[in-house]
């Protein structure tokens, strides 16, 4: 039987990647493939959870809880975000409105440029983190996962690919940012893939939906 599963996300981008990571290309024997995974598209009506917590674990799991109890659905909700070494752990949970506004990475981007002008490339250490939490219905939360990203913030915008903070977060093995590097590298470095690959497993081989 398929069991169906929402992306508790609005942002297009961010839903697109989730998609990609929950039955990845690069897999040779999908894990997940009997399921239908679908986007908040089918449920408009449904509220959007106040991000009250003070961790990103905290806000996975409001996000997946309360998008689960208003719609009835078993809801998959991440909460991603940057920390950098120098701004102590800073934008952290607010980095999705570092700058004031929800989602507008220009914004982000600019502050975090200013914010670190001073300094140097030796201590510009940072770290994507992703959380992610799967709640069933009731809005119990069954499942849960993490991963985390290091790298280092550069001081201009390089590339156009991926969001968020991506084209600022130099991956120093690669020499090159998230927003310049091809995205199925991207997806297979990243935090999100990183704790992705640890619900994917717990997915098929705990089966909580059954």
């Amino acid at each position: 039987m398929t069991q169906r599963l929402v992306i508790g996300s609005r942002n297009a981008k961010k839903v697109k990647e989730m998609r990609a990571l929950i039955r990845p290309s690069w897999e040779l024997r999908p894990v997940l493939e009997g399921w239908e995974i679908v986007g908040l598209e089918l449920f408009p009506d449904a509220p959007e959870p106040d991000e009250t917590g003070e961790t990103f674990e905290e806000n996975a799991r409001i996000k997946a809880s309360e998008f689960a109890q208003a719609i009835g659905e078993w809801v998959l909700a991440d909460d991603s975000g940057l920390t950098v070494d120098a701004l102590g752990g800073a934008p952290g949970v607010l980095s999705a409105r570092f700058a004031g506004t929800h989602g507008d990475d220009d914004a982000n981007n600019a502050k975090l440029i200013e914010s670190l002008r001073h300094v140097p490339p030796d201590r510009r250490g940072a770290a994507f983190v992703c959380r992610l939490a799967v709640a069933d219905p009731s809005g119990t939360i069954r499942l849960e996962a993490s991963g985390q990203c290091r790298g280092r913030i550069v001081d201009d915008i390089r590339g156009g690919g991926g969001f968020g903070y991506d084209p600022l977060f130099l991956i120093p093995e690669y020499h090159k940012t998230f927003g310049e590097l091809p995205a199925i590298v991207k997806h297979q470095l990243s935090h999100r893939c990183r704790a992705f690959e640890h619900l994917r497993a717990a997915l098929a081989y705990r089966n909580p939906l059954s």
